[in-house]
């Protein structure tokens, strides 16, 4: 199956499906030439992630997951509707898991500026934030940390305490909206503190990319195997892919 993201992000449900369905073949592509996608246009995206799948598709995938929630929120419907006969499962954002397990409290939603303005984000949002604060916290300059392979970095931790500085005292949990930040996850904690739990939807993701595949007859018990490639030339960003996957 093939799973695609605007970079390294991705890599994050790359991890679990493969710890959910070892057995299956990934062909995984990140488009690091052109991240990020949170800081462009809705066109521009759908145009990027509509060039970049289509060269996957030709390589006859079963399946497909958009392992980014900007392209997700961007071209999911686009994309179904272009390859009605392959299964296609983006990613949405956990605030159905932290509603559910944090109802009553404030919940932070760090994703980047095209998710949060997307429509398909203000329903989802507007679905939970009755009962519960709810707050949109954009991350600027966070993808491109991670796609240096800083995610856990120094400069990392100073823009996340900047970042988080007007929530302090505010938040019961976090939910990841952009598949990158699970890669900032210690950086994260260390900011907000234990007390503050980090969701993402990758384990949703994949668990939804089972069922759909075992509904099919299509799951694969073989010996597995993962591709990683990357729209950027350089070796180096092989070896963060590499390094990401195992860590």
């Amino acid at each position: 199956m093939a799973v695609f993201d605007s970079g390294v992000g991705g890599i994050s449900v790359l991890r679990h499906l493969r710890r959910l369905m070892p057995g299956e073949r990934y062909l995984y592509f990140g488009d690091s030439a052109n991240a990020p996608y949170g800081t462009k246009t809705r066109d521009e995206v759908e145009s990027l992630t509509f060039a970049a799948v289509g060269r996957l598709m030709a390589r006859g995938v079963k399946a497909l997951v958009v392992a980014c929630n900007t392209a997700t929120s961007a071209a999911i419907q686009d994309l179904r509707e272009a390859y009605p006969d392959t299964i296609v499962i983006g990613i949405e954002p956990a605030l159905k898991l932290a509603y559910d397990r944090y109802h009553g409290g404030g919940i932070g939603v760090m994703a980047t500026p095209m998710t949060l303005r997307e429509e398909k984000f203000e329903a989802l949002m507007h679905r939970y934030d009755r009962s519960c604060r709810v707050y949109k916290i954009p991350a600027p300059g966070l993808v491109e940390l991670v796609e240096r392979g800083q995610g856990d970095s120094k400069e990392a931790e100073s823009l996340l305490r900047a970042l988080f500085a007007p929530y302090q005292g505010r938040l019961d949990a976090v939910v990841l909206g952009c598949t990158h930040y699970p890669f900032a996850a210690k950086a994260i904690s260390r900011v907000l503190g234990s007390g503050v739990a980090l969701l993402d939807g990758g384990d949703g993701t994949a668990r939804e990319t089972r069922r759909r595949l075992a509904e099919a007859g299509l799951l694969e018990n073989g010996a597995g195997e993962v591709i990683l490639t990357n729209s950027l030339p350089e070796g180096s960003i092989l070896e963060l892919s590499r390094k990401l996957l195992e860590e």
